[in-house]
């Protein structure tokens, strides 16, 4: 059985579980993956253990970097598995940082036995340092969104329950940093009139939904919960939200498969989701109008949005890097 070293995203359990829907569908191909967080000192205890590996997935940032490393030092063949632009990075860090970690990048790209990358704007980047590269998507694990088992809408039932919600609900479920816009988001639920926001998820930005939350009982901040629970919180708002300025952000693909009509922030994703979901500026009134307009969208709408959310399936996309692994 091929062994494969996964080297994920540093990023809290249950936030990005993008990779390891991927790594469970090779593992039903026959691959072993181990998923490890791409911390720096990881690096130690992979060379401190008997661990043998075929492969190593390095997911970017911090895992296509630490990957790089390990290959380096032990000849296995490396993967780069490139999901983040640079742009986010440039527009968030220092430029010292930015321009750092631009170039260990490239060096993996370089390094790499193959490159998968999810964003058209990086396509250029890529195969100007990577020998071989694949453009690749982010999924959904459609099924489970679309048709949860009834357990799963009971837990999230009898959570909420012990909330005094309002007649409508709208939802955010991710990372709560400021490239979600989440304190606008937050405050937009003032512009509303019998609405209650839920919001699952963590981040740096927590204490100011934990403390919004306790100053007005139509904010519920859930913390997060496990990925597998989320389909059933999503069944049981009326509206769900993203407000990051990327077409290619999972939530909008899980609001879809769930028929949860959605407002997205404007700007790169409106190519993508025209006609599906309704945009808003990055600012509360924006956002709340656009909340409104979301739950009076017709069942075409929705029903396009779904469509869309079935095209992007994990196993679909687990099929690539499976061909990947096995050619090497």
């Amino acid at each position: 059985m091929t062994r494969v070293l996964w080297l994920t995203p540093n990023k809290p359990e249950n936030i990005s579980v993008g990779r390891a829907r991927i790594a469970s569908h090779l593992e039903e191909n026959g691959f072993n993956v181990d998923l490890r967080a791409g911390r720096p000192w990881i690096i130690r205890e992979i060379f401190a253990s008997d661990d043998e590996y075929d492969a190593i997935i390095g997911t970017t940032r911090a895992g296509a970097i630490v990957g790089l490393v390990v290959s380096t030092v032990t000849g296995l063949p490396l993967v780069v598995d490139h999901v983040d632009p640079i742009r986010q990075l440039e527009e968030t860090s220092v430029w010292p940082i930015a321009q750092s970690v631009r170039h260990l990048e490239n060096l993996a790209f370089r390094k790499s036995a193959h490159t998968l990358y999810v964003y058209s704007e990086e396509k250029t980047r890529v195969q100007r340092h990577a020998t071989t590269a694949t453009k690749s998507d982010l999924g959904v694990e459609y099924n489970r969104f679309a048709d949860p088992d009834a357990r799963i809408l009971d837990i999230a039932s009898d959570r909420l329950e012990k909330f005094d919600l309002r007649k409508n609900v709208v939802i955010y479920v991710g990372g709560l940093e400021p490239i979600y816009h989440i304190r606008e988001l937050v405050e937009s639920i003032y512009y509303l009139d019998d609405w209650s926001l839920v919001v699952l998820g963590s981040g740096s930005l927590e204490p100011t939904v934990t403390d919004a939350a306790a100053n007005s009982d139509r904010i519920i901040y859930l913390g997060t919960v496990p990925h597998e629970h989320v389909p059933g919180y999503l069944h049981a708002a009326d509206v769900g939200v993203s407000l990051v300025d990327d077409p290619h952000t999972l939530k909008v693909l899980e609001y879809g498969a769930a028929r949860l009509p959605t407002v997205q922030l404007s700007g790169r994703a409106e190519k993508k989701f025209d006609g599906t979901v309704e945009f808003c500026e990055a600012e509360s009134a924006s956002i709340a109008a656009a909340i409104e307009r979301a739950n009076d969208v017709s069942e075409t709408t929705i029903d396009s949005l779904q469509k869309l959310a079935a095209e992007y399936s994990w196993e679909r996309i687990a099929g690539e890097y499976s061909n990947v692994l096995r050619s090497l």
